[in-house]
């Protein structure tokens, strides 16, 4: 065997993979026993397929999410790698035995809360167990195995399955549960992109301006930030098409709760500077985190 399809049962086994998938699982249980299944409201992907046919035939939600989700597990055996496979197993599993073994009341029957609660808890729940490195609902790999057969974008796929899985709900439970349930599934997206990237999500600035070692001086020495430096040209504009200029276009990485502060700095001694915004899901290495205010 070799050394990258090994198992690392340290990683599964980890104090904090542990934590953020027991939590994570629990909170899923809160969200589904306590809000979701006794009002008929369903989430996207596997748990709301699940949720469906449960309501439709009888059959208990927990066998439902195991076998629901195996082809996920296959997929990720094969093409994510054998430990994240069976930290998803497991997770999984016990998502399943705790839907059968725990109890939990009903919290409310208020559509609006129910929504709103619901989805947060879902959301919660799926996104630390991805934080622990396992996953509870397989619909993210599934489709973007389905997109390298079909053609398909991700984006796409998901869109599909859940719009079906809606319609199932208005078939079954009427337009009104069905709205609701869309916001259950937007509320619980929102929620576990922020457990799983942050709330300090990344975003990439990039600045041309014909100050550009004042942006420099600024992004580094007042802001404390890294940055990286391409060699080009500005210019090209129309009716001056033949004027041009050589520039250093600047790149930096900041929190989104930074840009507008550093915009503003810069702005300050470039009017006219222009600046791009990319977001990026992480980033690892170099010099992150500011090691100075900037009033």
């Amino acid at each position: 065997m070799s050394k990258s399809n090994r198992i690392h049962w340290k990683s599964i086994f980890s104090l904090s993979a542990i934590t953020y998938t027991v939590l994570g699982v629990a909170s899923a249980v809160v969200a589904l026993q306590g809000f979701m299944i006794p009002n008929h409201f369903l989430d996207g992907g596997v748990t709301g397929i699940s949720i469906l046919i449960e309501e439709i035939f009888g059959i208990h939600i927990s066998l439902l999410l195991i076998v629901f989700n195996i082809p996920f597990l296959i997929i990720g055996y094969k093409k994510i790698g054998k430990t994240f496979s069976v930290h998803a197993t497991l997770a999984v599993l016990l998502l399943a035995a705790l839907m059968t073994f725990v109890s939990i009341p009903t919290f409310t029957t208020d559509k609006l809360l129910i929504a709103v609660f619901g989805g947060f808890f879902i959301g919660l729940g799926i996104g630390l167990v991805i934080r622990g490195g396992g996953v509870i609902d397989g619909l993210e790999v599934i489709a973007h195995y389905t997109h390298k057969r079909s053609g398909f974008t991700t984006s796409e796929i998901i869109l599909t399955f859940n719009s079906l899985i809606i319609l199932g709900a208005a078939i079954e439970f009427g337009i009104e549960t069905a709205m609701y349930s869309i916001l259950v599934y937007f509320t619980a997206m929102k929620t576990s992109d922020y457990v799983v990237d942050g709330f300090e999500e990344y975003t990439a600035l990039t600045v041309i301006s014909e100050e550009f070692e004042q942006v420099k001086s600024i992004i580094v020495n007042d802001f404390g930030k890294g940055i990286s430096v391409y060699k080009g040209e500005r210019g090209y504009l129309p009716g001056v098409f033949h004027e041009k200029h050589d520039t250093d276009i600047v790149m930096t990485i900041v929190t989104r709760l930074e840009v507008h502060r550093l915009k503003q700095a810069i702005s300050s001694v470039d009017p006219n500077a222009f600046f791009y915004i990319q977001t990026i899901k992480e980033v690892k290495g170099g010099v992150i985190k500011s090691v100075a205010g900037h009033a």
